[in-house]
């Protein structure tokens, strides 16, 4: 799985199994089996509305592990939301178990993972977030995601007990739980002092993007400073492939039986270098194809479960370009990444394929150094809005983000519905509603002067072919009061970005 993070290297597959990871699905469970779930789960669940537990809550049938098990497959994963288990095979194996009654089908995990070019975080990077989000609005309220739980799945987080910014989160023992998903039975806490590769630091940016304060240096990267942790590791920094996957729906389960509402993810897939033919292609980010999607979108509508996800940095990769799963999932809420002037698009941000029927990314931020940075920044937001109102559900959760973003209601699939705003966020967990921010207006012919209210002597637009899918991107000059603006061939909405209001130009 990759990290969303630029990193300054690329990655060559070492110590590949001799055999191939596979899925094992299977047809049926024992429904007479307990749930696999806690009472915290079971009472969140009921206070959200949902079935207290169903079919995916019960474990997978230990009469059908039992048969595996003599068949010589070693289990690796359990999934109990897509009734399978993960194991290398060998291809006669694959074959002889495929003809067992209780095996539905059987899926190998292809290996093989891109990682994008980058540079290393500096801590100064990160203060301009925080403006753009308005996270002052939260400290004014003091609002800090106090009595809130995070999950984080990620590649690593060496270093994090000993960092400057995340110095009040161990001090006051708030990581509540950790798994090693690559090395079983390591320790947890050994992930903290041991590290294979850069790569292993990712999750400790994570944390700090999340919740990270130096008092020091009074530098804040995120806003949710007081909330508390389960952390799971599910990537190998030495390898790239996309077996993890199984490992990441494992840790999934793991955060939801736990009762774990808020989850934050910066991996994803795409493509990979070892064997293309083996590689997910752009037109299966389609948010039910790759098993971790399927995932995503049960944790979403079955679960309760709000999960963050970057986008992705594929936005300057011509061969692919589009988002990484498991953000192309409906129900998860994915973030891209803007620049720090004008809101509009950075450029390796991933866009949302043309061919989902919704808006992907959902909304994006400030982040100079990968989606990565800018989806915990989401994550924090949505902490302290879980501490404001704690009755929100997933979804309800999701859409008041959306509704808080700058561009709201007129969302694209370079930025979303744009960057989430603390203030209009906190007036819209209290109340309903929130004063209009947006105006939509008629153009007829080949050029219209737009009359705008703008001190920015340049803004941002966005020339689109339908109401959510864009031409291109552009910068447009603010000249005596006026944006002019010339239509293009197949353009059929323009939106005028100016941070504070936004004008859709609806040609006719």
């Amino acid at each position: 799985m990759k990290r969303l993070f630029l990193l300054l290297f690329f990655f060559i597959p070492l110590f590949l199994s001799a055999h191939p990871k596979y899925w094992i699905y299977l047809k049926n469970k024992d429904l007479k089996s307990a749930p696999a779930v806690s009472s915290l789960t079971l009472e969140n669940r009921q206070k959200l509305g949902l079935l207290p537990y169903d079919d995916t809550d019960l474990p997978v049938s230990a009469a059908y592990e039992a048969v595996l098990k003599q068949n010589h497959v070693n289990i690796i994963n359990r999934s109990k939301w897509l009734n399978a288990v993960s194991a290398n095979l060998s291809g006669e194996q694959a074959e002889r178990l495929q003809q067992l009654d209780f095996v539905s089908h059987i899926v190998p995990i292809d290996p093989g993972f891109y990682i994008a070019q980058t540079r290393p975080v500096e801590k100064a990077q990160m203060a301009p977030v925080m403006s753009q989000v308005q996270a002052e609005a939260f400290l004014k309220n003091d609002i800090t995601a106090k009595g809130v739980t995070i999950g984080v799945i990620d590649a690593g987080f060496y270093g994090a007990d000993s960092s400057f910014s995340l110095h009040h989160i161990f001090s006051n023992n708030r990581i509540l739980g950790i798994r090693d998903y690559v090395k079983r039975g390591r320790p947890g806490d050994l992930l903290f002092s041991t590290a294979e590769s850069f790569s292993d630091m990712h999750g400790t940016e994570v944390l700090a993007a999340i919740s990270g304060i130096d008092y020091k240096d009074q530098m804040q990267y995120g806003v949710a400073t007081n909330a508390k942790f389960y952390l799971a590791r599910t990537d190998y920094s030495m390898r790239e492939y996309r077996g993890e996957e199984d490992n990441w729906i494992a840790a999934m389960e793991w955060m939801d039986s736990l009762g774990v509402r808020l989850i934050n993810t910066s991996l994803g897939y795409a493509k990979g270098f070892s064997d293309p033919s083996e590689n997910y292609v752009p037109s299966q980010m389609d948010g039910k194809t790759s098993a971790i999607s399927k995932a995503a979108q049960i944790a979403s509508d079955r679960k309760g479960i709000t999960l963050i996800v970057s986008a992705g940095n594929e936005g300057d990769d011509k061969s692919w370009g589009i988002v990484s799963a498991p953000a192309d999932a409906k129900g998860v809420l994915s973030i891209g990444a803007t620049n720090g002037k004008l809101w509009n698009r950075i450029g390796y941000s991933s866009i949302g394929p043309e061919f989902l029927p919704y808006v992907k990314p959902n909304v994006s931020c400030f982040s100079l150094y990968g989606t990565s940075l800018s989806a915990p920044v989401i994550t924090g937001f949505a902490a302290c809005l879980l501490q404001v109102n704690p009755k929100l559900t997933n979804k309800e959760l999701i859409g008041l983000i959306e509704k808080s973003a700058h561009l709201y209601p007129y969302g694209n699939n370079f930025v979303g519905y744009g960057v989430p705003l603390a203030s209009r966020a906190l007036a819209l967990a209290r109340a309903p509603y929130l004063p209009s921010n947006s105006k939509l207006v008629t153009a007829k012919g080949r050029n219209f002067d737009v009359d705008v209210t703008s001190e920015e002597q340049l803004v941002a637009i966005y020339r689109k072919k339908s109401s959510k899918d864009v031409i291109s991107q552009q910068v447009a000059k603010v000249q005596n009061g006026k944006v002019s603006l010339k239509r293009q061939n197949g353009e059929k909405f323009t939106t005028i970005d100016l941070r504070e209001y936004v004008i859709e130009v609806e040609w006719d």
